[in-house]
């Protein structure tokens, strides 16, 4: 339900997140640099792949969102990463909404690229095993932000939509373990193989860097 779909938001929900969208892709691409594109394509293309496949949980569906690990990886960057993937998933497979690109953005991407700048100091330069357990949080409170989230909106828009709110909620438990584990076990790798790609969020030159 992370990709909500035209016709069921408020215009006021719509319009507030779509400028929050624009002003996050701005900031992002600013600062993306022409090194890290390649980075930020394969990843992008991952995205786009794992939250295509859904899996049915009671009355909803839930799929990977990988936030977490884009975060971790990209950084800011992860905002067009996961734009651009919504748009081509929106157009070629009517998965998710045209309207909604903002609001579906904001859940998805935000959460991922706030917490991975929080956990940064902990993460850049760490061990395998602490940058895995570090991963793991970072995905697990990345999936709960993006449940509350999409609850926010939902009920924003109307209060009849307070029992899908729950079930949204409720429904991302699962996800939240399984991605955790996934990205706990792909930042412990890329620490022992390939360090420099847990560096994405870290401050260089007093700048958020996106790479």
């Amino acid at each position: 339900m992370a990709h909500i779909p035209d016709g069921i938001l408020s215009i006021p929900v719509l319009a507030s997140d779509g400028v929050i969208t624009a002003v996050a892709l701005g900031y992002a691409l600013k600062r993306l640099d022409e090194d890290s594109l390649p980075r930020v394509a394969v990843v992008a293309a991952l995205f786009f792949v794992a939250s295509l496949i859904n899996v049915s949980i009671g009355p909803t569906s839930v799929h990977l969102l990988l936030s977490g690990l884009m975060g971790i990886v990209l950084g800011w960057a992860a905002v067009p990463a996961v734009f651009v993937g919504l748009v081509l998933q929106a157009v070629f497979f009517g998965f998710g909404g045209v309207t909604t690109l903002g609001v579906n953005t904001v859940n998805i991407a935000l959460p991922g690229v706030f917490w991975a700048l929080a956990f940064a100091p902990w993460i850049a330069g760490a061990t395998p095993k602490r940058a895995g357990l570090f991963g793991a949080l970072v995905a697990a409170l990345s999936v709960a932000s993006t449940a509350a989230l999409v609850a926010l909106v939902l009920t924003a828009t109307d209060t009849a939509y307070e029992l899908s709110a729950r079930i949204v909620v409720l429904s991302y438990g699962p996800l939240l373990v399984g991605e955790a584990i996934i990205t706990g076990f792909a930042c412990a790798f890329l620490a022992r193989v390939s360090p420099e790609m847990l560096a994405g969020p870290r401050r260089r030159g007093g700048k958020l860097a996106v790479s």
